[in-house]
């Protein structure tokens, strides 16, 4: 074994790397993953006021943890970037499956069967939208240099 630890990268670093942004995490979240990733699919990629908007209203109860992780990534973002939450959108967000808690319910004849109880990590990264932009413009450049 060697003696020297190998540090893991900062969760910042993977998800953003040196470009602006925030991002916020909610772990734990006792919904499903499956009806949680219906509700983040409709606002991946809108701008952060849009996506509070349509949160705010959808009918989905997995709709209110994902309103408020999107109102705290772009409250991380305008405190420690400080960003304008106008030129912020979602660039990334995902749902992880989290703990499963498993119950027992009682059948017929003395046997069980189970009830699995489980739970969401949901992971919400904003960005500006000109540095994703200027992003993937020096990325096409040095790819057509090459």
């Amino acid at each position: 074994m060697s003696t020297e630890e190998k540090a893991r990268p900062s969760r910042r670093a993977a998800l953003l790397g040196d470009r602006p942004g925030s991002y916020a995490i909610a772990r734990h979240v006792r919904m499903s993953p499956t009806k949680v990733r219906r509700v983040v699919d409709v606002v991946r990629g809108m701008d952060v006021n849009d996506a509070l908007d349509v949160l705010k209203y959808a009918p989905q109860a997995a709709s209110e943890p994902v309103y408020k992780l999107v109102a705290s990534a772009t409250a991380n973002a305008q405190n420690t970037d400080n960003l304008r939450a106008d030129d912020l959108f979602i660039s990334q967000v995902f749902v992880d499956e989290g703990m499963t808690m498993r119950r027992i319910r009682p059948r017929a004849k003395g046997s069980a069967s189970r009830i699995m109880k489980r739970s969401s990590h949901i992971t919400v990264v904003v960005e500006p939208r000109e540095a994703r932009d200027a992003a993937k413009k020096s990325r096409k450049n040095a790819e057509k240099e090459a």
